[in-house]
């Protein structure tokens, strides 16, 4: 029973490690929307407690940052690239990252010390999961920004061909694209204005579709990429390419539904027998059983 209260405290207590960690990297579009709030309702009197709350954040980041320098913990570019692969364009998310790695075994071993039996191996299990726990839910950040990625794809290859079919070139047709996926798919939103931001700063084309394609690492960005490497470079009609593509990329998603569908009858064995099949053993024997009991209760006596 004690080891049951210690595993439910633990997970209650990483659940908790990881709630903050949600909340300090999403603190960008929080404060997008709350900026947008303030602009719409003309709430002026919020703007110091901001202020306030940024400033904390800052002297929290530059002890961070203090301590980092010390412990030697440098920022390495694999762990840049995986940042922006997820989502997080600016330093204060790398923050964010070690400073949940660096405080979350020293909690994990305050914590553990309270356990009595067994304290030196709690102590190395919590602070080693809450060691990796950063590492954990970055990966599933980038997979989850990856998935949404892929399912804006049509959308997208369907508003730059009616674009590319209005007259508008491929560098303005991505600009106005992603202005408008800007609310439901913000994500390739987010890549097309990257796109912008580097052609703007001086970086070729071609260049900037690459950069995009390392950053999302997908199979249709990458396809998407090639295919508009090869309609700049032979001149083919960038438009008939796109509905190509477009139709190739639906048909792709019309087949992984399909699989998904036939998978569902082979997964749906597992709760049938685990969970559905005995409860209707229960409601159908339960009664007769009963009766059954009874009644050679009644015999033996």
């Amino acid at each position: 029973m004690n080891y049951l209260f210690y595993l439910t405290a633990a997970f209650t207590i990483f659940s908790g490690i990881a709630l903050l960690m949600s909340v300090l990297l999403t603190r960008t579009s929080r404060a997008t929307n709350q900026r947008a709030f303030l602009v719409t309702h003309g709430r002026v009197g919020a703007k110091p407690a901001a202020n306030r709350n940024k400033d904390f954040q800052k002297k929290i980041f530059a002890g961070v940052n203090w301590l980092r320098g010390m412990l030697g913990m440098s920022a390495d570019k694999r762990l840049l690239d995986r940042l922006s692969r997820a989502g997080f364009k600016s330093g204060s998310q790398m923050d964010s990252y070690f400073a949940a790695r660096m405080l979350g075994p020293v909690m994990a071993i305050g914590i553990a010390s309270f356990i009595p039996s067994n304290r030196y191996f709690w102590m190395l299990a919590l602070a080693g999961i809450a060691y990796l726990a950063p590492d954990i839910i970055l990966e599933r950040l980038i997979k989850r920004r990856r998935e949404k990625i892929r399912r804006s794809i049509p959308d997208a290859i369907d508003l730059l061909v009616i674009c590319v079919d209005a007259g508008l070139g491929m560098d303005q047709a991505m600009l106005r694209v992603g202005q408008e996926l800007s609310v439901s798919h913000p994500q390739i939103y987010e890549e097309f204005m990257q796109i912008n931001r580097e052609q703007r700063a001086g970086k070729l084309r071609i260049d900037a579709w690459q950069a995009m394609s390392e950053r999302c690492k997908l199979v249709e960005i990458e396809a998407f990429v090639n295919m508009l490497m090869q309609t700049e470079r032979f001149g083919t009609p960038i438009a008939r390419a796109l509905s190509n593509y477009g139709d190739g990329i639906r048909q792709k998603r019309r087949q992984r539904a399909e699989e998904l569908a036939a998978k569902t009858t082979v997964k749906i064995i597992f709760p049938l027998v685990l969970f559905i099949f005995p409860s209707m053993f229960i409601v159908l024997l339960g009664p007769a059983g009963i009766t059954i009991s009874r009644g050679l209760a009644g015999m033996v006596k």
